[in-house]
């Protein structure tokens, strides 16, 4: 798998702060209350949103990138047959 950049630099200074409040936020809390495990799992994300920043490579984009490429590619395989536009395409009865 090839991890390029997907996330521009804006969006990963956004991640990056977001995610440190929230990782800060949760430690704080969890210093507090440690048998609480929701704010563990919030820190954890928040780690998460700090890494994809740095990487500035967000998972979830590139899977959605993936899905729109793999739904462009198959219309395009099926320009010239109507059974399969009409397959794509939902039904409109108006």
């Amino acid at each position: 798998m090839h991890v390029k950049s997907n996330i521009g630099i804006v969006n990963a200074l956004i991640r990056i702060t977001v995610g440190l409040t929230v990782l800060a936020w949760s430690t704080s809390k969890l210093v507090k209350r440690p048998w609480r495990d929701s704010y563990l799992v919030m820190a954890m994300l928040g780690g998460m949103k700090v890494a994809e920043g740095i990487v500035r490579f967000c998972p979830l984009t590139a899977l959605f990138e993936r899905g729109q490429d793999m739904v462009l590619e198959k219309r395009g395989n099926h320009n010239n047959n109507d059974e399969a536009a009409e397959e794509i395409l939902p039904y409109n009865p108006s």
